[in-house]
């Protein structure tokens, strides 16, 4: 497979607001456990005026570093992994966290955080990572990063529940901010 092409980049970040956020932009529904029809999906993203066919979305697909998109066995439904802003359900195994993990955020939000803790915010969960690395490039997205560090040993014995998606992502409920051990700034 080559390497994805700046249009693959555009077309992903696209196709990530359709399966995530906003399935209007692109003229479809979801069902409620956020699948869209491959078809309508192309024909909609084409319709908005972007080149999109099987071939491509497969490349996406199966070339995106953060492994955003699953299809079904038959390729026939694609949907986003995680990161909805939308009411969908999708059915992450509930599992129990390594002992830290990390949440990348910008250091402009520090204050609020102190005070009112993690908060999904728009989305349905919290969204953790098992690295920093990770947390590094999730933060610098939204300016100077910082990495809070999580006490998810402390979380799971004061009853919190955790998932993990398809893509490795460690999703919470909202996170007090006594469970931030500590504070990185990379």
């Amino acid at each position: 497979m080559s390497a994805i092409k700046n249009d693959d980049v555009s077309l992903g970040r696209f196709i990530s607001l359709v399966l995530r956020h906003e399935p209007s932009a692109a003229g479809i529904e979801l069902d409620g456990e956020g699948w869209a029809d491959v078809g309508e999906l192309i024909n909609g993203v084409c319709d908005t005026g972007r080149k999109l066919d099987m071939e491509t979305l497969e490349r996406i697909v199966h070339e995106n570093n953060k492994k955003r998109y699953s299809f079904n066995e038959d390729k026939t439904k694609i949907r986003a992994n995680q990161g909805h802003s939308i009411d969908v359900h999708i059915d992450m195994k509930i599992a129990t966290p390594p002992d830290v993990l990390y949440h990348g955020t910008s250091a402009a939000f520090l204050d609020s955080i102190k005070e009112k803790g993690i908060l999904k915010m728009s989305r349905q969960y919290v969204h953790l990572s098992k690295d920093i690395d990770t947390a590094v490039k999730v933060g610098k997205r939204h300016g100077k990063p910082v990495i809070l560090v999580i006490d998810t040993a402390k979380m799971s014995a004061d009853g919190f529940v955790f998932r993990i998606s398809d893509n490795g992502v460690w999703q919470s409920e909202d996170i007090p901010w006594k469970y931030v051990n500590d504070i990185k700034y990379p």
